[in-house]
């Protein structure tokens, strides 16, 4: 692994190929080929620990309490003491 010195100056790293070389790298017939076998694997791959459900996943839903409101910027429903300010609906945490 190779240690970079991220406080020192950059120098743009400028590849100066000529337009005779662009060209035929441009005409090759495998520069825009895709593996099928890498396309196919991605498709049929799963991610570990999502397991399909074949159950139906529900949740009661309760409607806001009167000692509660919703944050303007997470909107996540809070008690009324997490307020950040009395006259704004802004929890605590977003403040």
């Amino acid at each position: 692994m190779a240690i970079t010195d991220y406080d020192a100056p950059r120098t743009p790293a400028v590849e100066e190929d000529s337009l005779e070389e662009l060209r035929a790298r441009r005409n090759t017939p495998d520069s825009a080929k895709v593996d099928v076998d890498e396309a196919e694997l991605a498709e049929t791959y799963d991610l570990p620990g999502a397991d399909q459900l074949d159950e139906e996943l529900s949740v009661p839903v309760v409607a806001q309490q009167a000692d509660e409101f919703r944050c303007t910027s997470c909107f996540l429903v809070r008690h009324r003491n997490q307020r950040a300010y009395p006259d704004r609906d802004v929890c605590r945490e977003c403040a």
